[in-house]
């Protein structure tokens, strides 16, 4: 079987991209409205952050997993008034939002188009979130429960690394307070340890609210050759390059649910385009679909020392007040998981830290971030924005 290389397989680029502008609508639950409506706030916000016309965007990606007819991304745009322009809807799993964030920079920084649009959004059904057919072998014998194989991950992380069932609990007590800070987080409520540990077990040793819940909503973010960005932001005063992006994927007989082999690849081509190391990264956003989830994608992404994630956590170093604050909106696990936009989620936060305009949970001297997503199938995307 062919295995995918180790080494870095995309050259830095010769041309600039900047993120121009981003936009949100709320994740939560919001039966009343429609994953168009959701997608079109999300664009228009983006629009109007950027400062730029709807008629400028050349080209537009659009993440989704779930089904909502065909053509999801036309339709969206076709309501804004925008028709004409490639289209490409993206399905890669959790990762959906930030492969089309991936796929429009690439297109940007080598030429193809100037001005690119990556949005995303979700509708997730209530319930346990599986990936497989029901009749198949993986959902009769419970291989495909997203939580079953977190509940695994972790008993193996709390062995190999002596890591406390109550540090790694934390990392929802963490998450949970950036939440309570972010006016767009699905979960804006304070837990205790005591909270977290004592939520219904859902596989154990992972209790209820040490997973992120399934979740609505929508992101948006615009996508800028340098020279254009600058027409619309002169001296570049908001807008946030994108330095590195990566995306890799795990060869099909070593799939795990965290990718971690994978994360490393991607990191260290996203750091090898970007000419850093960890050691520049300011703050993380990462894929932390369960507490252990946010350890794992830290320390593989070589932010932290190999199961030192949990002291991290422990110590306060991944808050907002620590060294290397680490999902400062409040991650999947607070901030809400609509799998389609979450990749682009990221970004949008990234881009607010960098700016300096996230308010009460903004970080000190934010100016190089690192956004980490995951999707089943082995897929990991690493981005790296800096001022």
């Amino acid at each position: 079987m062919v295995r995918a290389p180790d080494r870095a397989t995309q050259k830095r680029p010769d041309r600039d991209v900047y993120v121009l502008g981003v936009g949100l609508h709320p994740f939560g639950r919001f039966p009343d409205k429609t994953i168009h409506q959701m997608s079109q706030e999300a664009v228009r916000a983006a629009l109007k952050d950027g400062g730029i016309r709807l008629s400028d965007i050349q080209v537009a990606y659009f993440g989704h997993v779930y089904y909502y007819g065909m053509s999801v991304g036309e339709e969206v745009l076709a309501g804004l008034g925008l028709t004409g322009i490639p289209v490409i809807n993206v399905e890669n799993a959790c990762s959906s939002g930030s492969t089309g964030f991936w796929q429009a920079y690439w297109n940007v920084a080598t030429g193809v188009f100037d001005v690119a649009l990556a949005f995303g959004s979700e509708k997730v059904p209530r319930g346990a979130v599986t990936t497989r057919a029901a009749d198949s072998h993986e959902r009769l014998t419970g291989a495909d429960h997203m939580m079953a194989i977190y509940g695994l991950r972790m008993r193996r992380y709390m062995h190999d690394h002596g890591a406390p069932v109550d540090a790694i609990a934390q990392v929802a007590v963490k998450s949970h307070h950036n939440a309570t800070l972010n006016p767009y987080a699905q979960h804006q409520k304070e837990f205790t340890l005591a909270d977290v540990l004592e939520s219904r077990p859902i596989a154990d040793p992972v209790t209820l609210h040490q997973c992120c819940p399934t979740s609505e909503g929508a992101a948006a973010a615009i996508l800028c050759a340098k020279d254009v960005a600058q027409r619309y932001d002169p001296g570049l005063k908001r807008s946030v390059r994108v330095a590195g992006a990566a995306l890799r994927v795990q060869p099909f007989h070593d799939r795990q649910v965290d990718n971690p082999d994978v994360t490393e690849l991607a990191a260290r081509e996203a750091f090898q385009i970007a000419d850093m190391t960890p050691a520049d990264v300011d703050l993380a956003q990462v894929h932390d679909a369960a507490t252990v989830g946010e350890l794992i994608q830290i320390e593989t992404l070589g932010l932290v020392s190999e199961g030192q994630g949990w002291r991290y956590t422990v110590e306060g170093r991944t808050s907002l007040a620590g060294d290397l604050p680490v999902n400062t909106d409040g991650g999947l696990l607070a901030m809400g998981h609509p799998f389609g936009a979450s990749g682009i989620r990221m970004i949008h936060e990234l881009v607010t830290q960098i700016r300096g305009e996230a308010g009460s949970r903004q970080v000190k001297k934010a100016r190089v971030g690192i956004a980490q997503c995951s999707g089943w199938g082995g897929v990991s995307t690493v981005h790296i924005l800096a001022k």
